[in-house]
């Protein structure tokens, strides 16, 4: 049998071992803790954007030229991820606890959302040059090969003969700029209030599907083949020629509306992600030439005279009118057209 003597050495040697090991675990939770500093300093390595509809072959572009640049300009590996929708569709996304960094819509109502829940600043279209929106389109016509109608104008699309796919103006930004654009295309035309509201009921009355979104109503005409006619951006329509062919006219009528595309960073979520900084500096590249050539390839029409220049074949000259210029404004707009019981609404439920 093992001696006192041997009994207490073995006890000591134990009781060593067993400090070694917790000062081991101890240093070991130390450099965890040290290592996982940085990242939580340097903030999320990804941001979400929540955009529209039509721009997802745009930011599929976009994306990895930022990202390759910012890899370049920082070391850091940058992830960005997209989700589409309709633009109101999308906003009310973000307000439910979409996790968005960035928001990139077509309609400054939709940001304007955020902003009265406290998720973007009031004064958000002034942190961005040009009303915090790096590009703009319009609305044109995608008629059928030939254009068997002799479509022209936003006063033939009430022609009684016709079938219009249009989104629904309630969730889609594109169907509720094609809207504005009629009730607009009669204002400027010299037309009342009166006359504007006889064209949109006629021309709705025409709709024979309210697709969610822009995309949708895209899929309605070209794969379902339903419709004599797709009212949709001008970059759209040149995505949809490119993809199915020349089976397709584009009409740009005489008078438009300019469509803006605001963006902002939703303060609430990058507040709480960390990622602030990448999600400014992303918003920001698409001001630079680099962002901007990129935008004028997709048919979307730059802010920068540069691209302008270089890709003017890409863009009809058109008389764009403002919401500003005929409406006011947004809020206006919203209460007068897409609240519930509006106008829309009375002029919707009056062809059932």
């Amino acid at each position: 049998m093992p001696d006192r003597h041997s009994i207490a050495k073995s006890l000591i040697q134990q009781n060593q071992r067993l400090r070694r090991v917790s000062l081991m675990a101890a240093l070991l939770i130390s450099l965890g803790l040290a290592w996982s500093a940085p990242s939580i300093a340097q903030g999320n390595s990804s941001i979400l954007n929540a955009s529209y509809d039509v721009t997802r072959e745009l930011f599929k572009d976009v994306n990895p030229v930022f990202v390759a640049e910012w890899k370049k300009k920082t070391g850091e590996t940058l992830t960005i991820n997209q989700s589409h929708g309709g633009s109101s569709k999308q906003a009310r996304s973000v307000v439910d606890g979409l996790d968005a960094a960035v928001v990139t819509m077509n309609q400054a109502s939709d940001i304007d959302i955020l902003a009265e829940k406290g998720m973007v600043p009031a004064s958000w279209n002034k942190a961005f040059p040009n009303n915090s929106s790096p590009f703009y389109s319009t609305m044109v016509f995608l008629t059928r090969k030939g254009n068997p109608k002799k479509i022209a104008s936003w006063e033939d699309l009430g022609k009684a003969d016709l079938k219009i796919i249009i989104p629904n103006p309630k969730t889609s930004g594109n169907g509720r700029y094609s809207y504005l654009a009629a009730w607009g295309s009669v204002i400027k035309s010299g037309g009342n209030e009166a006359q504007a509201r006889q064209l949109t009921e006629r021309i709705f009355k025409n709709v024979p599907v309210l697709d969610g979104g822009g995309r949708g109503a895209t899929t309605t005409f070209t794969q379902r083949e339903i419709g004599d006619v797709l009212v949709t951006f001008e970059n759209e329509v040149q995505l949809i020629k490119q993809e199915f062919g020349d089976n397709f006219d584009v009409v740009y009528p005489k008078i438009s509306i300019l469509a803006e595309s605001p963006v902002a960073v939703v303060d609430k979520v990058v507040d709480k992600l960390g990622n602030r900084k990448q999600a400014t500096a992303y918003l920001q590249f698409l001001y630079s030439e680099a962002g901007q050539e990129i935008i004028a390839k997709h048919y979307l029409r730059p802010r920068s005279e540069l691209a302008a220049k270089k890709y003017a074949a890409n863009f009809k000259p058109v008389s764009l009118f403002t919401i500003e210029d005929v409406f006011g404004g947004w809020k206006q707009i919203q209460k007068k057209f897409f609240d519930d019981g509006a106008e829309f609404d009375k002029i919707y439920q009056s062809k059932k």
